[in-house]
């Protein structure tokens, strides 16, 4: 075996042009004598390659050559003298490599203002045609499968029902409990000094009806089913259990999106029905405690002073709650690349498209219950 040679340089100018001297064999094992000092040695435009004094090469040195030219804009590289496989290793490796990029210059103040509010509408509304394409394929499948009902596959519309339903229930029921206490002391404490404390059933009834009971229940789920869905279908495409299922002549929107969307669909409604009645038995706790209003009376208000449209008000936003967060979760799991970084950054943008899109329709039913006087 040959014992290497020490690799070297030398960078020669003159007023014709500027040479760069390779000498030694320039490999993996040797490179590290060279690697800073080639590092700091910055090449002008039109400088020449001398590789008459080339030993051996791989492409680690043919990198580094390479990550030289590139930097001095100097490729295709002006060889000088012959070598074996200098060439077409720099070739080789200059079709790999990334090109070395400079920072683009940002127009300062209000020009690149502009541009960012410019940039980022453009994929808002990308997003948006994205998202509703995607509803719309959710919508053909889900309609093709209940046309052949015997091709749902109702093992896993459970399963899912049971992990993103039920097993929420605790907390979906927990939180709702004490929001509806925060929004009794709330209530209690500003009707106090108008000696209407008993009104606050009527802001307890109307509150959890109408808006935090489903409101919650969306943002729970957005949370904790949201980032669960993207987490699960993005792990599937990273190790390639999509593309299998393709191969196997399946097809994802039947296997995958279809039964978490129905499931959520189901699931939604009772999960935002528990979170109503979680959040008044927090009123009454504190009626009950703190203004001296027992539970019987409390009820009987409840029942008399607010109508029951209120219930059908609130319950009416939960299916479609439901499918927003099934649809976004899946869409994002499904765009998952390849590496763990895109999973996490899909997981996140999933969590906040899905909240950002319950409180943007919650505030388009508000406004269309008030145009109907409801």
């Amino acid at each position: 075996m040959m014992n290497p040679v020490d690799p070297g340089f030398a960078l020669e100018t003159s007023d014709e042009r500027t040479i760069l001297r390779l000498t030694g064999d320039w490999t993996v094992a040797t490179l590290h004598l060279v690697e800073k000092g080639l590092a700091a040695t910055r090449l002008p435009p039109g400088a020449a390659l001398d590789v008459s004094g080339l030993g051996r090469i791989d492409t680690a040195g043919a990198f580094l050559i390479d990550r030289l030219l590139r930097a001095g804009s100097n490729w295709p590289p002006q060889l000088i003298g012959a070598h074996a496989s200098a060439s077409s290793l720099l070739e080789q490796v200059h079709a790999v490599s990334d090109p070395v990029i400079p920072a683009p210059q940002r127009p300062p103040g209000l020009i690149d203002l502009l541009e960012r509010i410019g940039r980022g509408t453009v994929d808002l509304l990308s997003e948006l045609v994205a998202t509703l394409a995607f509803l719309g394929e959710t919508m053909a499948t889900i309609l093709r499968l209940g046309v052949r009902p015997w091709k749902l596959r109702w093992t896993s519309i459970v399963s899912v029902m049971e992990e993103a339903g039920l097993n929420a229930m605790p907390i979906v029921a927990f939180l709702s409990f004490f929001v509806g206490m925060v929004v009794a002391y709330i209530g209690a404490t500003t009707l106090r000094d108008f000696d209407l404390e008993i009104y606050t059933v009527e802001l307890i009834g109307y509150s959890m009806l109408r808006e935090f009971g489903v409101v919650l229940t969306g943002i729970v789920l957005a949370g904790r089913t949201n980032s669960s869905f993207t987490a699960q279908i993005g792990t599937m495409k990273m190790r390639q259990e999509i593309d299998a299922m393709q191969t196997l002549g399946l097809k994802p929107m039947e296997v995958i999106v279809a039964p978490r969307v129905l499931a959520m669909l189901v699931m939604t409604p009772i999960l935002a029905f528990i979170a109503t009645l979680a959040g008044i038995a927090g009123g009454v706790v504190v009626g009950w405690t703190s203004l001296d209003i027992n539970p019987g009376l409390f009820i009987e208000r409840l029942r008399t002073s607010v109508p029951i449209d209120q219930f059908w008000v609130g319950m009416a936003k939960a299916p479609v709650f439901g499918l927003v967060v099934a649809l976004i979760a899946c869409r994002q799991g499904l765009l998952t690349g390849g590496s763990v970084q895109s999973l996490g950054h899909r997981t996140t943008t999933s969590v906040v498209q899905a909240i950002f899109a319950i409180i943007v329709l919650d505030a388009l039913f508000a406004i269309f219950y008030m145009e109907l006087g409801i």
